[in-house]
Order: C-alpha cells, then structure tokens, then sequence
C-alpha cells in the first residue's frame, strides 16, 4: 500500500526526459522506496518497506517508526531517481535530528549529524539531465524525536525542498509488493471492524480506527424506513458495492430473518425528527441543484439527476426509500448524531441550505415503499433474537444484551483464516457473515493474519492521515478545483494546531471567503488528521512556541505591507478589517489570519518565491534568486530581515494595526 503522499503527488507530472534513464522506466511511480530497519538491541533486524514521497520523516521519540515495526532505534534508508530538466549544479543540506549520508549518482554529497537544527550544505554536485540515482541513509537519534528534511541549493539560488515532480521509484520490487499486502490487509482487517467480534487486547493506544462505531440503533425506527432497512440487512453490497457490512442471514430463511430484524430496529422509536414537510419549489429544487454543485457534492456521490452512474461513488436514488419523511435534512444538518465515524462530512449548513438540497435530492430520488413494518408481537421477538445472537451488537449500539460470541483474535492461527468470513467459496449453512472479499483481499488478509498482529497496537498519526486522506477523497477537491490548495503542500504550510481546528469546523472565517465552496467538517478524525499531515512533511505534531513577538520588528512589517514604502501587500489582501485595496484579479487570503495558519517556514519559501511553490498563483516575486529585495532602504535590502519583519507583523493577528495609508471603516 502506497503512503498518503504517495497517492497525493499524482497529481502532478513527471518530469524526467529519457535521457540516461534506467531500462525499468516505464515501471516507475512517483516517490522513493525507503526501508526502514529496528536496531533493538539484542533483537535480529526487522524490517518494513513503504513509499515516501520525499526525504522527509519525523518519528517521536519512544514511538514506531512503522506500524510492523517497535519502538526505539532505527535506520531509513530512501532510493530512486531525482529527474532535472537540464544539466545543472547543486548543493545540498538538511535540517534533521540524527545522521544522514545522501549519495546521488554513486557520489556522496551530504554527510552530516544534527541536532535538530540545519547543518551547513555539502559539497556542489553537477546532477544530470534525465533520472539521477538517488540513495539517502537516515539514522535514528540517541535521545529525542527522529527527523529529517532534505533540501537542495540549485546553483544562484535559494534553498528548497526536492520538486515532488521529480522523485520515482522502481515499482517491481518484490518487497516492496509485500509490505503493500500486509498494509492493506491490516487496513481491511480495522476498515471492517474484524476486531469488534474477534475481540483481543485493549489496544487503547492502538490503531484508531479499531474504535470506530457504526450507525446507532437507538430510535433508528424513527430515522430509517422499514423496507430500505430489510433489503440492506438481506444483502448490503446489492445496495451499495463498497459497503463495509457484511451480508448476516443466509439459506432459504434469510429474507425472513432480514425483515423479523428490520421490523424489530423499526419499532425501536425515537425523538420524532420529522419536520412540517411542504411541497418545495422549483426555485428551492433549482437552489438544490446549485448546492449539490458549489459544494462538490459529486466527490463521493453521483448526481441524482445524472445519466450516468459511477459504480465507485454513492448512489443518491434511494434517499426516498431509506430516510423516514422529514428526516433527510435533520441528517444533513448533522450526519455524525448517530454514527461519529461516518464518511459523509459536516458542511454546517444553513436551515435554508438544509432545506434546498434536500428537495432536490429528494425530487430525483426513487418513489419510496409503501411497505409498512410489520407489529406481529412473534416477528419482532424474532427479530429482536437475532440482533441479539447475529453480532450485530458488536458494532451497533443499542441498550440491549449482546448474545453473540465468537473465537477471540487470539485463538485464531492463519490456517483459520480461510475459512468462515474468508473462505473461498461461502457455505450457505455457515453462521459465518459474508464481506464479498476480492481474491485480491482475502490474500492481503490471510498475509496480515500470518504477521504477529501486534501492528494493530501501534498508532501512527502519519499512517492514519495516509488512510483518511485517501478514503475520505479528499483528492477528489484539493488540487482540482480553483481555490482548492493542493492536498500535498498542506502539511508542509499549516500549523497542525489550526489544520485540527479547521478539519473539525471550528474556525469561524472561510480563509477564502470569494469562494462559494467550503471546506467540510470531518471532526472525528481532525486531531490525528492534522498531526499527521505535519509529520509527513518532516514536522512535529505540534508546533514550537516562538519568542514573544518584536514589536520593533512588527512596526517595520507594518510598513512593508503597505504601498507607502512598502511591498502594496494590502493592493491584494485584507488586513483585519481593513479590506484590500486593488483587487483586479486574485484576492489574497486576510494577513490578520496567516500568523495562526502558517507555518512560518512555508511563510518564509513562499515569500521568497511562491511561484516556486505554485506555478499558477498571481503573487508576484518581490526577491531576487539571493533573495534579496528592492526596497534597500529597510534593513537595506535583507529579505530575511524584511520577511522577518513582515512575519512579527502578522502574528498580530486581529490586533494588527492598519498599515500606514490606509483607514478603518
């Protein structure tokens, strides 16, 4: 299984030539390999292999380098090819925690220790035309937080993290194959709750995702119609093929077990949600349709009104018939009441919003059953039995006694993993549930079953965002639509502090309020999301209080972003209150906001060269390739002093005095 970043960097281009490449081109992929190897003492080496997409790692102290592997000392070791345009010189340097050796082309151009902190560059290089052989060796610290962050200096110009662009791997690497079966069995293995029925230790500092819940049964015969509810509990992947739920009942009784269990969960009453439902009009449909569109509705579900259907995205025809009359906007208002790990974000609708898209999926779904639930006192005694005894506990909640029990993780060897839920072919008298596992599954789970399983209780945050960033699509959004940043850059660029916040819907501002799209709330996942993010970048978790701020300083940035001697900042961004003067173009993003979202050395890049960040942005270059800047009267042109000064400025946030020449409202 590939990485999070693996994924995310497929967005963009290639850019090697054919030029002194290696035979195997065509069995490249962007990123670079990296093994990483325990040196417990006393211990014989293990090892794990995965996809990184750059020199970048941060592992804290005391922590898994890997989930396959244990806490405590390690070595990572990176390879594949750095492709240029052209035929140039290069340094290189590094800010890392530990020891590094970086050879390019067979050549050693780094060696270094550090601290923490950034070493002096190594040796100029001349880097080839086309793929240059890149190899990395990384050795975890003696004390304190593994990490590493690999920059190179092309020659008349400024340090920089290696292009994304430019960075493959050999895919045909037979080691690499088999840590991807193991990682997507383990995924499998949390994704479909395994752990909730063949329960095995605590694992409270776990995986994660080994907590997840499912949708309460409590009232859910007030938010669910009885007859959607009988057709998914008889055959879920016959309603939606990437479902998670196994399909329970089988043999000549299982539609009868199905609807006794759907009649039981109908009967169970709530809070009444329902609204005063009235005809809606075609301007609210029309609105709903607009909705469906601003916020890309259309990432994880197919339109309602479309032609076409993608079997990899969710159907929207059944809202009808599986959401009770008035329930639909109360579920869309708030889709985590009832299930917290669900994948449908929260996009903090408005009641009118709520009102609008609901009556527009509404009018393009199916017609729904008129079948009611049946009240026969024996059915729902059935019924209830069934939950009781089937599992269904086990993962939905419900004030009721569970009955069911099964073999723990821990009596189950790998010769038992092919059979019940992963025998090949199923047996229709089997009590055991059916997933409708791919061949491709079964194999990844019966490896992961061969493991010692014990990477189940290890929780990475970088792991974690590497799987939520996939499943939740968020690639589906981010670098796909103007004002979209991309997902890659994020973690690199935003304090993980104010990513958390702003992923659980916390922040009260759009950072980029011209936009009719919105981010949506995934408040669940937001913490270990963020942190994540950071850590893939090189980063820590957490970010590393600053000094206090130099109000000297901040005066002079002050200025800088004024047009009154200053860089005009305030021609494109707001300032607090103070609104932006000339916007002709592209809005820039309120300066009061950046001292909280910014990390200031994705600040410091992108001011030096933001086109070198985003090919397509509209901030001009105000530095030169030395960085240094026109306006040689303040600090006599040092663009680190001046950048400095700018960012003592910001982190005044919404204390921020106006910049000179310009008036508060």
């Amino acid at each position: 299984m590939k990485t999070a970043l693996l994924i995310l960097i497929l967005l963009c281009p290639v850019r090697a030539t054919a030029q002194n490449e290696p035979a195997s081109k065509p069995n490249v992929e962007p990123g670079l390999q990296v093994v990483i190897s325990s040196l417990q003492a006393g211990k014989a080496p293990s090892s794990d292999v995965v996809v990184l997409p750059n020199v970048w790692l941060y592992v804290p102290s005391g922590t898994s380098p890997t989930p396959f592997l244990p806490p405590g000392p390690f070595t990572a070791v990176w390879s594949g090819f750095l492709a240029l345009d052209i035929r140039s010189e290069y340094t290189f340097q590094a800010e890392l925690n530990g020891d590094l050796k970086l050879d390019i082309n067979g050549v050693t151009v780094l060696q270094v220790s550090g601290g923490g902190g950034i070493v002096a560059p190594g040796k100029s290089v001349r880097l080839n035309k086309g793929a240059n052989i890149l190899s990395a060796t990384f050795q975890s610290p003696t004390t304190g937080d593994a990490s590493l962050r690999l920059h190179w200096i092309p020659k008349g110009a400024l340090p920089a993290p290696l292009p994304l662009n430019a960075l493959t791997h050999l895919v045909n690497s037979a080691d690499l194959q088999k840590a991807a079966t193991l990682r997507l069995g383990r995924e499998l293995f949390a994704e479909h709750r395994c752990i909730k029925c063949h329960v095995g230790a605590a694992f409270e500092s776990g995986m994660i995702e080994l907590s997840m819940d499912a949708p309460s049964f409590e009232g859910i015969g007030s938010r669910r119609n009885f007859d959607w509810m009988a057709r998914w509990i008889l055959d879920p992947k016959s309603q939606r093929n990437a479902v998670h739920m196994p399909r329970i009942f089988h043999g000549l009784k299982a539609k009868e077990d199905a609807d006794a269990t759907a009649a039981y969960l109908a009967s169970l009453k709530g809070e009444s949600l329902a609204s005063n439902d009235k005809i809606a009009s075609d301007a609210e449909k029309e609105a709903g349709k607009r909705l469906f569109e601003i916020l890309h509705c259309g990432a994880c579900h197919n339109a309602p009104d479309g032609a076409q259907a993608d079997p990899k995205r969710v159907s929207l025809k059944q809202v009808n018939q599986k959401f009770a009359p008035g329930t639909l906007s109360p579920f869309l208002t708030n889709p985590e009441a009832h299930y917290t790990w669900t994948r449908m974000p929260n996009f903090k609708l408005s009641d009118d919003e709520t009102a609008q898209l609901a009556a527009f999926l509404q009018t393009h779904g199916d017609p729904p059953s008129a079948s009611p639930a049946s009240t026969d006192t024996a059915l729902l005694d059935r019924g209830k039995r069934l939950i009781q005894t089937s599992g269904c506990l086990n993962c939905h909640s419900l004030k009721l006694e569970n009955q069911f029990t099964t073999k723990p993780l821990s009596e189950l060897p790998p010769a038992k993993w092919q059979q019940g839920c992963l025998a090949l072919v199923h047996n229709e008298s089997s009590a055991a549930p059916t997933f409708g596992f791919s061949s491709k599954d079964r194999d990844a789970l019966q490896a992961f079953a061969a493991t010692d399983r014990l990477s189940l209780s290890r929780h990475l945050p970088t792991d974690f965002a590497e799987r939520q960033m996939r499943n939740l699509n968020c690639l589906e959004c981010h670098g796909k639509f103007e004002g979209f940043p991309p997902l890659e850059i994020l973690g690199g660029k935003l304090k993980p502090e104010w990513t958390k916040a702003f992923i659980a819907g916390e922040i009260s501002y759009k950072p980029r309020p011209w936009i009719e799209s919105r981010m949506p709330s995934f408040a669940k996942r937001a913490d270990d999301l963020a942190r994540g993010m950071s850590m893939l970048h090189g980063y820590a978790p957490q970010t590393t209080p600053e000094a206090s701020i130099d109000s000297d300083r901040a005066q002079v940035g002050q200025k800088l972003v004024s047009a009154d001697g200053g860089f005009a900042c305030v021609a494109c961004h707001s300032v607090g209150k103070i609104g932006a003067t000339q916007v002709f173009e592209s809005a820039g993003i309120n300066l009061a906001y950046s001292g909280d979202r910014l990390v200031k050395k994705f600040f410091v890049r992108w001011l030096y060269n933001p086109l070198a960040v985003d090919p397509t942005t509209k901030m001009p270059v105000y530095f030169d390739e030395l960085g240094r800047s026109p306006l040689a009267d303040v600090y006599d042109g040092d663009g680190a002093k001046q950048i400095d000064a700018l960012w003592q400025y910001i982190r005044l946030g919404d204390k921020m005095p106006p910049p000179p020449g310009t008036e508060a409202p």
